[in-house]
C-alpha cells in the first residue's frame, strides 16, 4: 500500500465531509463516521470511544470478521475507560497523540499503555495491526477517540497501518471532530428537554428516552430492511427516528401534577386530560422547519394511536383549535409508519420496567403479550421486526438501566 496520498483522497474526503454535516442524530453519525473511516484505511473493524464526565466511553463499533451488520449486541455494551496512559485509548485521548502499532501483542513494556486483551479472548478474535486518533476540535477540545483495527492486504492478510492511512485519517479525524461535538451537543439538548419534562413526570427519565429512541431506530432498520428499502433512506429515516422517539412524551409538561403524579389509576375525565398530551407534543413542533420537526409532532400525535382504530386522540382537523375535540382513532396504515414503531417501543419498555403501581414483566411475559397484541394494538409488521431483533432489544435495555446518569 502506497505511503502518499491517493489523488482522489481529498476529493472522497470533501464528499464524506458534506454527508456527515447533515446527520443530526449521534449514533447515526458515528455509524457513519467509523464506516469512512474504515473504507479510508482498509480497515476491518474500528470503534470510537467519546470523552464524557472525565471517562471515555465505548460509544461505537464495527467488525466485518465478527457479525455481518453493524447492528451487533456489542453495539450496546456499557463499558469505560479512565482518562490515562494505562490504556491505548486513554494515552490517546490524555496526550492528544496519535498511535500507529503494527502489532497489539507486541508493544514494548517501555511503553505506558498495554493492550486490553479481554474482548480478543472472549470473542476469538485477534487484533493486531491498530490505528487510533483524538477526535480533536479545531479549539483543540478532545471529545473522543477513533480507532481502526486490522488493516487488510490485497490478499485479505492483515497488515501495518501506513504513513498515508495515518495522514488521511489524521485529516479526517479533525474535520469528523466537529461533526461530533454538533451532535453530542443536539443529545444534550434533547436531554435536558427531557429532564425538564421529567420534572413533572417522574416517568419520563433520560434512561426510558433513550431506550425508547434506541429501540424504536433498530426496530425501524429490521423493518425497512425487511421490506427491502434502499439504504440511502434507511439511513436518512433512522437518523430522525431516534431523536424524534426521544421526544415522544414531551406534551406531558403541559399536563398538571395532580394528574401525572397521581399514585393510582385516573379517572374518566383524568385520562381524557392526559389524553391531550399528544396533541400538546405536536404543538411544541407548530414551525416545522425540517423533516425532523414533522416527525417529532407526527410521533407525539400519534404514539398512542392503535392499530385497529382503538387508540387516542384520532382524526382532528386542526390540533391548535381550542377547545380541543379528539376525534376517532387512526386505523392501520393511516398512523404513521414512525408513530407505530414508537407505540410498540414504548409499550415494550413500560411492560418490562418496574413501575409504583405494577412490578415489571418478564421478557417471556412481555414478548408473549406483544404477539397477542399484533394486529390491535401494533402493527403486525413492526411487531414481527421487532420480534426478529429481540436480542438486539435486551442489549439496549442493559446498556440504559433506570439508575444510570443517562449517557449522551
Amino acid at each position: 500500500m502506497d505511503s502518499h496520498h491517493k489523488p482522489d483522497d481529498f476529493q472522497r474526503l470533501l464528499g464524506i465531509m458534506g454527508e456527515l454535516q447533515n446527520l443530526k442524530d449521534l449514533d447515526a453519525l458515528l455509524d457513519a463516521v467509523l464506516l469512512h473511516a474504515r473504507r479510508l484505511t482498509g480497515a476491518e473493524a474500528g470503534s470510537i470511544y467519546l470523552l464524557e464526565d472525565g471517562l471515555l466511553n465505548f460509544s461505537y463499533v464495527h467488525n466485518d470478521k465478527l457479525f455481518s451488520s453493524v447492528r451487533s449486541k456489542y453495539l450496546y455494551t456499557r463499558y469505560s475507560l479512565p482518562l490515562d496512559h494505562k490504556s491505548i485509548t486513554g494515552f490517546v485521548a490524555s496526550t492528544g497523540k496519535t498511535l500507529v502499532i503494527d502489532d497489539v501483542y507486541e508493544i514494548p513494556r517501555s511503553r505506558p499503555y498495554t493492550f486490553n486483551y479481554k474482548f480478543d479472548n472472549s470473542s476469538g478474535y485477534r487484533t493486531k495491526s491498530f490505528l487510533a486518533l483524538p477526535l480533536k476540535t479545531s479549539r483543540d477540545k478532545i471529545v473522543g477517540v477513533l480507532e481502526t483495527i486490522n488493516a487488510l492486504g490485497d490478499d485479505g492478510e492483515i497488515i501495518p497501518f501506513t504513513r498515508r492511512d495515518q495522514a488521511v485519517l489524521g485529516y479526517f479525524a479533525d474535520k469528523a471532530a466537529t461533526s461530533v461535538e454538533r451532535a453530542l451537543l443536539t443529545r444534550e439538548m434533547v436531554l435536558r428537554m427531557i429532564s425538564m419534562c421529567e420534572l413533572r413526570d417522574p416517568l419520563e427519565t433520560g434512561a426510558h428516552a433513550n431506550r425508547v429512541g434506541a429501540i424504536a431506530a433498530e426496530i425501524y432498520h429490521q423493518w425497512a430492511l425487511n421490506r427491502n428499502i434502499s439504504e440511502p433512506e434507511i439511513k436518512r429515516t433512522r437518523d430522525s427516528i431516534r431523536i424524534a422517539a426521544m421526544l415522544h412524551d414531551l406534551g406531558k409538561i403541559a399536563i398538571s401534577d395532580q394528574i401525572l403524579k397521581k399514585p393510582g389509576g385516573l379517572e374518566k375525565d383524568e385520562f381524557s386530560i392526559m389524553q391531550n398530551h399528544t396533541i400538546y407534543g405536536a404543538r411544541l413542533f407548530k414551525n416545522t422547519y425540517s423533516d425532523l420537526d414533522a416527525m417529532c409532532s407526527e410521533i407525539a400525535l400519534n404514539h398512542h394511536e392503535r392499530w385497529d382504530g382503538s387508540g387516542y386522540p384520532g382524526e382532528i382537523d386542526d390540533i391548535f383549535a381550542n377547545p380541543l375535540e379528539l376525534g376517532r382513532g387512526k386505523q392501520g396504515e393511516k398512523i404513521p409508519l414512525s408513530a407505530r414503531i414508537v407505540a410498540l417501543a414504548d409499550v415494550y419498555d413500560a411492560l418490562v420496567s418496574k413501575r409504583a403501581y405494577k412490578d415489571p414483566f418478564s421478557e417471556d411475559e412481555a414478548l408473549s403479550f406483544i404477539r397477542r397484541q399484533a394486529g390491535r394494538h401494533f402493527d403486525p409488521e413492526v411487531v414481527a421486526a421487532f420480534l426478529d431483533i429481540h436480542e438486539l432489544i435486551v442489549a439496549i435495555r442493559k446498556k440504559y438501566p433506570e439508575d444510570s446518569i443517562p449517557p449522551r
